[in-house]
């Protein structure tokens, strides 16, 4: 070992030999054998060995050199002592140098190796470094707070192999790094010395880091590469007793779209703006790319360098007389040159513009159907832009200037999420800065970047298991208390607009940081405006219950039963409880309702509050919960939030909660048998439950299948005798396929009851779908009877043959209702929303149902409308519109039909749209139960018996059966008189009226 001191200064461990001013040094002389054991301290020479071993042994020898010409002296190979050359037993066979020292008072010896010898680990771990310095040789150097025995070791062979797949990576491809070794390895890392970074980053498994391991293999997969990986890659290990680095170089090059260009594009008047200036910027990490302009005649370039990017800024002083293309060329060694246009058109004489503009931002002259674009105020990034239309009006700005702070932050936390940083170091550091930047947020792109940065952070503490200490909570809950702050209108309503999952997003990140508090930072209590929070560490005896109480409006408290936290006690230590209150988040939630809530329907109290278990690293997520919410107005609901649901959006769920009146007080208690974020939902209606309702159902429906079973017996007998003309055969075609879609529509509906209940089921799927269908098109050939009515009264002249009416009917009836049922089925199915809660029908408080009472009420109206014409149309009709008398009653007979079944429909739905607007009494559900089962038997009186012509076939097919004697009268029109001698011109004459 050589050590050296200064001048007349007392040394250590050397000692003054008498010279005036001296530089000693202590010299560790390695004996060197034919075999060595690395990394191991050497043998003295006075040890017992068994004879023909070679052993490494040392010597310390003081030095003393009258002035600095003993570093010459020592680059001399030194000879080896006389004395110490051969023993009786030994032979001395070299002698080399090792180590050099300095020392630096107050500061430590800073002992350096020289070259092919390193400190082994064991010393290594014990000391800190010497100035870091990038040179591949770890334990090269290290600082000794006081002399210390040992010196450096020699090194052996290298102990392993790194292959690199490729050093020129595309962007977009995958880079594969692969470490072979045939010795046992310990503490292996991946490092990257990214280009123009003073230190390194770990790399670990990430969205686009993968580490795969076999015996004597790892292998580093880097997916989608980009220029942001580019740099120096390190193998880092342990084997042998020394530390290793192996490492390979990578370059990406880069994408046009890495390159900033302001702007982009741009149209400009020479007459208002003689020159003008362009700006391409690369990101400082890639300072080997040289940069240039073309053309560059009449214009001069300048350096100019912003935050994390190196911009060339071509100011041209005369403006071109025609459209020019300017070209910015990157050109770097080794890679292929980048060239990035700018398109610069020239607005000439006659062109439309829009004006300037300096209202917010400078607006040049623009030409029309060209986007301006302006550069963002000071410490923001982005571009504002703003079209000129094509008459040459200016349209919208549209900014994406977002805080250079907050962009800077966002960009670390992706880095990060990607498997790129350290950090159990830098989350905590990213949290405290947002509670600073959090001021800054002053548009939706600014909060967007922040919860954006919230949201990735708490990815890499799940992925990392990362720990946060109590300050890195407090900065987190501080900076959730200001966003829950802020403005609804101008940031939250169009962050929302942009990312609806925002909210549930922003809940699920707060649920997972909260949770990783270390365990010796609890219990933790913390209370703001809008969170409160409270932690406890469970001790090796359980409590009988978990209690907790949060001073809301309404209050909360919360207890978990001890029978809840029973089985945890297998777990072991480090058993946490997190309890979170939140308030104003719940209303930043989408509207989103799992099975059988609904859409839009609920009001939630204002909070919301998340438990959560941690029990030896995980998430513990089953036991029971019982909350009580307070005294609450409307119909409770106790929900839980579904990240899960909706694709990952989230949604209201209130699978494995129920509401349960408190046994001490009037509030609301909810029991719920899992933990994760809880609230309630206030239904403002209240739909009454009760056996009488479901009689009346059944009894209804009952009647109406008998009812519409002896409209089709009626039809039956008198279907040739009632169609005689045109219209009495399009009238009664549709109200038979009335009769027939309303009789299998309530068979189904009547047999729902029978099938399981829910989505999972296909029978009940399959029923709802049916139900819906059907019902839809009794509905639609009621338009069908009023548009032909219509039809027949409007175009007197102009009237469509019996087989074309026929087939717009069919599709009317049958292929719209077909259409809004599929539309229904896909479109609510997947969110949930399709299904009503225990019932194989649509869902009465989601959007599935309006795809029913909505048509249902348009063709009512409809119907309304035709009436109101007809009866107008009817009772004054001209010379020349007046239709035939037998015409003219089977158009007074659709006319009766629809004038008492339009009413009472739209009566029915009228009532049930109103029960699911707003809280009504009981009476409108009876009522519209009654009502609505009871169609059939509408139909059966005022569509079919009270028909004059269908009475009056009635009555003679009922007296063609009685025996031949009968006494029968000619005294008037209503007896009945054999048929059979009026048969055949009867006959004849319908088939002329058919056609």
């Amino acid at each position: 070992m050589l050590s050296r001191e200064p001048p007349g200064e007392e040394g250590v461990p050397g000692r003054n030999l008498g010279s005036a001013s001296p530089q000693r040094a202590l010299l560790c002389a390695l004996f060197q054998g034919q075999s060595q054991a690395g990394g191991e301290s050497g043998k003295r020479l006075d040890q017992e060995t068994e004879a023909g071993d070679s052993v490494l042994v040392s010597v310390h020898v003081e030095l003393d050199f009258a002035n600095e010409a003993w570093l010459l002296a020592l680059s001399r190979t030194p000879t080896i002592p006389t004395a110490l050359a051969s023993s009786p037993s030994r032979i001395l066979t070299s002698l080399s140098l090792t180590t050099e020292c300095n020392v630096h008072y107050g500061r430590g010896t800073a002992c350096a190796c020289l070259s092919g010898y390193q400190w082994n680990t064991s010393v290594c771990s014990r000391h800190r470094p010497c100035q870091s310095s990038h040179n591949h040789q770890p334990c090269s150097c290290l600082v000794f707070s006081r002399p210390e025995a040992g010196y450096c070791q020699l090194l052996p062979p290298v102990p392993g192999t790194l292959l690199l797949n490729s050093w020129l990576q595309m962007p977009g491809n995958t880079l594969n790094l692969t470490f072979l070794t045939s010795h046992e390895t310990t503490d292996l890392n991946w490092l990257l010395w990214r280009t123009g970074n003073s230190s390194p980053v770990l790399l670990q498994p990430g969205s686009r880091v993968s580490l795969t391991s076999h015996p004597g293999q790892v292998v580093l997969s880097i997916f989608n590469i980009s220029h942001e990986w580019a740099g120096e890659y390190q193998c880092c290990f342990e084997a042998q007793g020394f530390r290793w680095e192996l490492y390979h170089v990578v370059r990406v090059p880069l994408q046009a779209t890495d390159v900033a260009r302001l702007p982009d594009q741009l149209s400009i008047s020479c007459a208002t703006s003689p020159g003008f200036q362009l700006s391409c910027c690369v990101p400082s990490t890639h300072p080997t790319y040289v940069v240039s302009w073309s053309p560059g005649e009449g214009s001069k370039a300048s350096l100019l360098n912003t935050s994390g990017h190196q911009c060339l800024v071509l100011h041209i002083l005369h403006c071109p007389a025609a459209d020019t293309t300017y070209t910015c060329d990157l050109q770097s060694p080794g890679l292929t040159p980048l060239r990035v246009p700018v398109s610069v058109t020239i607005i000439q004489d006659g062109d439309t513009t829009c004006p300037e503009d300096s209202s917010a931002t400078a607006w040049n002259v623009t030409k029309a159907g060209h986007v301006a674009q302006a550069p963002c105020p000071v410490n923001r990034t982005g571009m504002v832009k703003r079209t000129c239309g094509p008459s040459g009006a200016w349209g919208p700005t549209h900014s994406s200037c977002t805080d250079t702070g907050l962009l800077a932050l966002l960009h670390r936390a992706q880095l990060l999420q990607a498997g790129q940083g350290w950090p159990a170091d830098e989350v905590p550091q990213i949290l405290a800065q947002l509670q600073e930047q959090v001021m800054a947020v002053d548009s939706p792109s600014d909060l967007l970047a922040l919860l954006g940065t919230m949201t990735l952070v708490a990815k890499v503490v799940v992925n990392a298991r990362v720990q946060l200490n109590y300050s890195a909570v407090e900065a987190l809950l501080r900076t959730t208390d200001k966003v829950l702050d802020m403005d609804s209108s101008s940031l939250w309503t169009p962050v929302q607009a942009q990312r609806p999952s925002v909210g549930s997003d922003l809940l699920l990140a707060l649920e997972t940081l909260a949770r990783s508090l270390c365990p010796q930072d609890h219990p933790f209590s913390f209370s703001l405006s809008n969170v409160q929070l409270q932690t406890q560490l469970l001790g090796p005896t359980f409590p009988a219950d978990y209690r907790v109480s949060f001073s809301t409006q309404p209050p909360l408290d919360i207890q978990i039963p001890g029978c809840s936290l029973a089985p945890l006690g297998r777990v072991g230590t480090n058993i946490s409880i997190t309890s979170l209150m939140l308030q104003k988040l719940d209303r930043l939630l989408p509207s989103n309702y799992g099975q059988g809530l609904g859409d839009s329907f609920y009001a939630t109290p204002g909070l919301l509050f998340a438990i959560s278990i941690m029990a030896g690293g995980q998430a513990f997520n089953q036991g029971e919960v019982i909350m009580d919410f307070g005294d609450t107005d409307g119909t409770p609901h106790c929900v839980f939030w579904d990240h899960d649901l909706f694709r990952g959006k989230g949604g209201w769920s209130d699978e494995g909660c129920q509401v349960q009146a408190a046994s001490t007080s009037p509030t609301t208690q909810c029991i719920c048998r899992h933990l994760t974020a809880f609230s309630i939902l206030m239904s403002q209606y209240t739909v009454p439950e009760n056996p009488t309702l479901e009689l009346l159902t059944q009894v209804g429906l009952g009647a109406s299948i008998l009812a519409l079973l002896v409209c089709l017996g009626v039809y039956r007998l008198v279907w040739r005798v009632v169609v005689r003309n045109k219209v009495a055969y399009l009238r009664h075609v549709a109200l038979l396929n009335t009769v027939l879609c309303l009789l299998a529509a309530d068979t189904c509906f009547l047999g729902t009851p029978l099938l399981p209940p829910g989505p999972q089921s296909p029978l009940c799927l399959a029923a709802a779908f049916l139900c819906h269908f059907l019902y839809l098109a009794t509905f639609f050939w009621m338009l069908a009877q009023a548009l032909m009515l219509a039809h027949q009264l409007l175009f007197v002249f102009h009237q469509l043959s019996k087989h074309r009416v026929l087939s717009l009917m069919v599709v009317l009836g049958y292929l719209f209702p077909m259409g809004f049922a599929g539309v229904a089925l896909g479109l609510y199915l997947p969110r949930g929303q399709y299904l009503g809660e225990g019932a194989c029908w649509l869902d009465g408080r989601g959007g599935a149902l309006y795809t029913f009472v909505g048509p249902v009420l348009a063709i009512l109206g409809v119907n309304g409308l035709v009436l109101i014409m007809a009866v107008l149309k009817l009772l004054r009709p001209s010379l020349s519109e007046g239709p035939q008398v037998e015409k003219r009653h089977a158009l007074l007979g659709v006319i009766k039909a629809l004038l008492v079944l339009t009413p009472i429909f739209g009566l029915t739905w009228g009532l049930g749209l109103a029960t699911l607007l707003e809280e009504v009494s009981v009476v409108p559900h009876y009522t519209f139960t009654i009502l609505n089962t009871s169609q059939g038997v509408f139909i059966l009186f005022f569509g079919c018996l009270m028909d004059k012509k269908v009475q009056e076939a009635l009555l003679k097919r009922l007296c063609h059966t009685q025996p031949p004697n009968s006494t029968i009268s000619l005294g008037t029109n209503d007896t009945c008189i054999p048929e059979h001698s009026k048969e055949r011109s009867e006959n004849a004459r319908y088939k002329e009226r058919m056609t």
